[in-house]
């Protein structure tokens, strides 16, 4: 009797997360495939919350690499990897910082990315992608998927799901050090 409740117990909780894991992916259209290192990002111009425009081209041209990370307010690792996000580019970005951030929200609801972006206090840019057209250009098939470009439009770096150590990882990419970071907060200290 107890390995029966057992069984079903994990049977239960198999379903449930296979629904959602089934939620989390996103089919790309037939013969797509994710970008690859040195491969050119795709151009885009989406909405802000406030509805307006910011174009990816536009960050990259004043000379910064563009960290853009693709995400849903419902997905869990995504509201892992946007609090390490913020913390990253409070701790390291200022004014003449060499990199941006830029999230791209997935949500098929408008206002869940809005509320979510509110109460996480997100400091950068976020759009809002609302058929997934961009997500689809960027091969993203789940979330969340941070992809670095160079001042180029080059893509350096992609990685998918969220990753413990992310900090280290966006240090290298960038060429922060850990001195970078006492002086953007000494540079934001004394601006007050």
């Amino acid at each position: 009797m107890r390995t029966s409740i057992q069984v079903a117990v994990f049977l239960v909780g198999f379903a449930l997360f296979s629904v959602a894991v089934k939620r989390e992916l996103r089919r790309l259209p037939s013969g797509q495939t994710a970008l690859r290192v040195q491969q050119e990002a795709p151009a885009f111009t989406l909405p802000d919350t406030q509805g307006e425009p910011v174009e990816l081209r536009a960050v990259a041209q004043r000379n910064k690499v563009v960290l853009v990370s693709f995400w849903a307010s419902w997905c869990e690792p995504c509201r892992m990897e946007l609090p390490e996000l913020k913390a990253f580019y409070e701790k390291y970005h200022s004014a003449d910082s060499s990199f941006e951030v830029m999230a791209v929200s997935t949500d098929e609801d408008r206002y869940q990315a809005e509320k979510y972006v509110k109460e996480a206090k997100l400091p950068f840019p976020v759009v809002w992608d609302e058929n997934g057209t961009i997500a689809d250009k960027y091969g993203v098939e789940s979330i969340p998927v941070l992809y670095v470009i160079d001042e180029n439009g080059k893509v350096i770096h992609g990685q998918i799901g969220y990753g413990f150590g992310l900090e280290i990882k966006l240090k290298m990419f960038l060429g922060l050090k850990d001195g970078d970071a006492k002086k953007a907060q000494s540079d934001d200290d004394s601006s007050n």
